[in-house]
């Protein structure tokens, strides 16, 4: 269950830092927790013009955004990099430390 509340600060920070939103992502992709970074991504959604306003500009569709966003939801790579590049981030790789 989302606290709405929560997620409204959490635009809102996101709005006033970018960079707390690229460490957060980041903190999260390399956990690799899916439900987390989704959950991240509506919220920055909302900082960055709302979920409307960045499937304009990703040229997605609002409805489908919506549900890839989702707590169901399981976005594919390209709408993924579309949604980031919308909201002026990119995914990058890096080499990883061997255990």
């Amino acid at each position: 269950m989302r606290d709405r509340a929560h997620d409204e600060a959490m635009a809102a920070e996101f709005q006033k830092d970018p960079a707390y939103a690229v460490a957060m992502l980041n903190s999260i992709l390399e956990d690799g927790d899916q439900s987390e970074l989704l959950i991240v991504l509506r919220q920055m959604a909302k900082a960055f013009g709302g979920v409307q306003g960045v499937a304009e500009k990703a040229n997605l569709n609002a409805t489908q955004l919506y549900r890839t966003l989702s707590e169901e939801g399981n976005p594919e790579l390209k709408s993924l990099t579309a949604v980031l590049k919308a909201m002026g981030l990119r995914l990058a790789v890096e080499r990883v430390k061997a255990a």
